[in-house]
């Protein structure tokens, strides 16, 4: 048992490091590989939608630091708690550096622009997931709708002799969590603007249908 929080931690820890993984390899294919204005393409992306986000906080009550906390904490995490921003601050001033930072610094300069994109890709992840999280409640709402609807179908099935269909409950179940996870990976990943306003709205209709029919085909006897 005391081992379960270690486990959940690990999991964590490993599903942001692909998250992570996955956004500079595609951030990284995209600025040296497709857009032709490069890394400033992607600045004007997380720009987009750091200035999407505080104003969706702001019609929500809350102050632009809701957006901005979590991806200042992401960006520290990674890249300042491991010393990489400061070498790169280092190494900017022109100081006099020792044989090996002068070695350090040779590699940094080499692979500046590669560093540079994983940082503003961070950031924009950052930004990204801060934007999906106010839109939890909206998601929990029509998931709880969607439940209400489908145990309302299931105790009339119940009353009725209504027949029972494991598979498409497991279906509906296992489509939820395909929708909650490849649809956020997907939103957080996109290289290019996001209209969270249409795509959100319509991941959280679909998952309320879904648990709709999840829970109506519920098994009939407990």
């Amino acid at each position: 048992m005391l081992l379960s929080p270690l486990k959940l931690v690990f999991s964590l820890a490993l599903g942001l490091a692909a998250l992570l993984l996955c956004a500079w390899i595609l951030d990284w294919t995209f600025v040296f590989k497709v857009w032709p204005q490069g890394i400033e393409r992607l600045r004007e992306l997380l720009a987009h939608d750091l200035e999407h986000g505080v104003a969706l906080a702001a019609q929500q009550g809350a102050g632009a630091g809701a957006i901005t906390a979590p991806a200042n904490a992401l960006y520290s995490f990674v890249f300042e708690a491991t010393g990489i921003h400061d070498m790169g601050t280092q190494f900017a001033n022109g100081a006099a550096l020792s044989i090996p930072d002068t070695v350090m610094r040779r590699s940094y300069v080499s692979h500046r622009e590669s560093i540079e994109a994983a940082m503003v890709g961070t950031q924009l992840l950052g930004v990204r997931a801060a934007i999906l999280a106010r839109f939890a409640p909206l998601l929990l709402l029509l998931y709880t709708v969607g439940a209400a609807d489908g145990f309302t179908q299931r105790a009339i099935r119940r009353a009725c002799g209504g027949r029972e269909s494991a598979g498409l409950y497991h279906r509906a179940k296992y489509l939820q969590v395909a929708v909650l996870g490849l649809g956020g990976v997907c939103l957080l990943l996109w290289p290019g603007p996001v209209r969270w306003e249409l795509c959100v709205p319509l991941g959280a209709v679909l998952l309320g249908g879904l648990a709709s029919v999840q829970w109506a085909y519920y098994k009939k006897h407990m």
